[in-house]
């Protein structure tokens, strides 16, 4: 999905502007915040967080941020515990697509995606871009498709970062709109699964750009094409899939801070208020800019309802694709 700037969007920015550390003030003698990743360390939400905690941190007072990776499953062991958090605004959690993907995905779940959190503020946005290894000779997408249908299918193999994973369905929607088939093969997380693209172990996969950027200007990756509707500045010379002739991909990495269900109104406008804050700091917004994350932060009332209408979108996607976790 592609986001849109609204006007509301743009007053809930300029509020970071005019933000004071008001009910921050005593943060020094709170515990440490704890943010709990459903996602490997160095994913792309993972490598998201790590560049703000800092600049949080300082927004918040001085209070310590400790960041907890709990990978796996499509993140839905690392969503328990944020579930299972106390709801006192100590315990939050930084997630992605996957959260509104999964109740799409499994057959059971162990919490409802919804009703057992607190939407909190829907950040922005990641590109995804399609990559492969050295030994594929396919330069651009049309390239791609001919090599996938000239041999079996399952004669290619594609990685994600988990059995029906934001990544997973990304991959499994480009490759419906080229009309190729290729064996999933899953991995618990981005990082493994890109060390064996990069080794050839396996052939491809849909990664964020932020993970891909360095391996692609080393040349241990190589990326056919990103799903933005204009080029990211750190790839400038990769064409959109909708420049090479596909236009409805339209899957990116959106991230979000969420607490547990039942949080206290003025904990949530204190996190909201302090994540507005954060993404406003120079620090942040270089960092973002680097990593060529689009930021947004929507109100709390706003990410709610955003929530809502992934959930709806996802399980169109999910049923079209046929993509299913047991």
């Amino acid at each position: 999905m592609q986001f849109q700037l609204t006007r509301r969007h743009l007053l809930v920015c300029s509020a970071a502007g005019i933000a004071t550390t008001t009910g921050l003030v005593r943060a020094q003698d709170k515990p440490p915040l704890r943010f709990i990743v459903p996602a490997s360390a160095g994913s792309g939400i993972d490598t998201i967080l790590r560049a703000v905690t800092l600049p949080m941190s300082k927004v918040l007072g001085g209070q310590p941020i400790v960041v907890e990776n709990v990978a796996g499953a499509g993140g839905v062991p690392g969503t328990q515990q944020i579930v299972r958090a106390a709801p006192d605004g100590n315990t939050l959690g930084f997630v992605s697509n996957n959260h509104t993907v999964n109740p799409n995905v499994f057959k059971k779940m162990p919490f409802d995606s919804l009703k057992d959190i607190t939407p909190i503020c829907v950040i922005g946005a990641t590109p995804f871009a399609l990559v492969v290894n050295s030994k594929v000779p396919a330069r651009n997408l049309k390239e791609f498709q001919a090599m996938l249908k000239a041999k079996p299918a399952g004669h290619y193999n594609y990685a994600s970062s988990g059995n029906g994973t934001i990544i997973h369905l990304a991959a499994a929607q480009l490759l419906e709109e080229l009309n190729v088939e290729a064996k999933h093969i899953p991995y618990k997380g981005m990082a493994p699964m890109v060390t064996d693209i990069i080794a050839g172990v396996v052939d491809f996969g849909i990664v964020s750009v932020p993970v891909a950027q360095a391996h692609v200007k080393s040349g241990a990756l190589r990326a056919l094409g990103v799903a933005t509707r204009q080029r990211v500045a750190s790839l400038p010379d990769v064409p959109t899939y909708a420049e090479q002739g596909f236009p409805n991909v339209d899957i990116n990495g959106w991230f979000s801070v969420i607490g547990p269900a039942n949080m206290k109104p003025a904990d949530i406008k204190r996190i909201h208020t302090a994540v507005l804050a954060t993404f406003a700091t120079p620090e942040a917004k270089d960092a973002m800019s680097q990593q060529q994350n689009v930021i947004h932060p929507m109100s709390v009332e706003d990410s709610r309802s955003y929530f809502e209408t992934e959930i709806n979108r996802y399980a169109r996607l999910v049923k079209k694709s046929g993509v299913q976790v047991d």
